[in-house]
C-alpha cells in the first residue's frame, strides 16, 4: 500500500519522446550535427537539453544560447500540439493511482514545466494533479538527482519511502531511487535493458498492469 504515487511524464503518461527527440535531431543536424534519430535518442532521452550543454557545443562548434533554446521549444510545443498523444492506459493508471492513494499523485518531470503542464492538459489528466507538477528545471539539480522526487513527495507531504515512482528510463529510475522510493518501470518495448543494475521491483509493460495493480 503505497501512500503517494509519483509519475514521470515523457514516456510514461504521454508519448511525446519520438517528437521532442526529432524536432532536437533536426535541428541539431540544421547547427552542424549530423545525429541520426538512434544516437540523438541514445544521448538525450531522460535529460535535459541543457545537460549535455558542452557536447552539443563542442559537436556544433557553437554557443547552446537562449535563442537556440527559445526556438527548439517553440519548434517542439508547435509539433506536440499538433501530434501529441497520451501513452495507452496511461490515463485510466493515473485513475487507479489517484483512489488507491486518495488523490496523492505527483507529476515530476525533467522537462520544463510549461511543456509539462501542457502535455497533461492535452492528454486530460490535468483534474486529477492540480498544482502537483514538479520540473527538474525548477531545482538545483535535475534527474538522476532525487531533487524533483523528493520535492513532489514533501509537497504531498509523503515521506519518500512511502511513495512509487513510474520510470521509463534508467535516468529517471535511479533519481527515484535516490529519493528513497520504490521504483517500477515501464518499458513498453524490450526486456527492460534500461533499468539493468538498479534492481528495480517491478518491471512492466502496459499501463494495463499498473492500473490493475493500484486499482486492486
Amino acid at each position: 500500500m503505497f501512500e503517494a504515487v509519483l509519475f514521470d511524464c515523457d514516456g510514461v503518461l504521454v508519448d511525446s519522446e519520438p517528437i521532442t527527440n526529432g524536432v532536437l535531431r533536426e535541428m541539431l543536424n540544421e547547427a552542424g550535427w549530423p545525429l541520426s534519430q538512434a544516437e540523438c535518442e541514445r544521448i538525450f532521452i531522460g535529460k535535459a537539453v541543457r545537460d549535455e550543454r558542452a557536447r552539443i557545443e563542442a559537436e556544433t562548434g557553437r554557443p547552446l544560447t537562449e535563442d537556440w533554446m527559445r526556438a527548439f521549444y517553440a519548434r517542439r510545443d508547435q509539433r506536440l500540439r499538433a501530434e501529441l498523444r497520451a501513452v495507452e492506459g496511461a490515463l485510466q493508471a493515473v485513475v487507479a493511482a489517484h483512489g488507491h492513494t486518495s488523490g496523492r499523485i505527483a507529476c515530476a518531470s525533467g522537462a520544463d514545466k510549461a511543456k509539462v503542464v501542457m502535455q497533461i492538459e492535452m492528454a486530460g489528466m490535468a483534474p486529477y494533479f492540480g498544482q502537483a507538477i514538479f520540473s527538474g528545471h525548477d531545482l538545483p539539480r535535475s534527474k538522476p538527482h532525487p531533487d524533483v522526487y523528493l520535492a513532489a513527495a514533501a509537497h504531498l507531504g509523503v515521506d519518500p519511502a512511502r511513495c512509487l515512482v513510474i520510470e521509463d528510463t534508467g535516468t529517471g529510475a535511479m533519481a527515484g531511487l535516490a529519493a528513497g522510493a520504490t521504483v517500477w518501470g515501464y518499458c513498453p518495448q524490450g526486456h527492460g535493458r534500461a533499468f539493468e543494475g538498479l534492481g528495480l521491483p517491478r518491471v512492466f509493460h502496459h499501463m494495463d498492469e499498473l492500473a490493475a495493480r493500484l486499482g486492486g
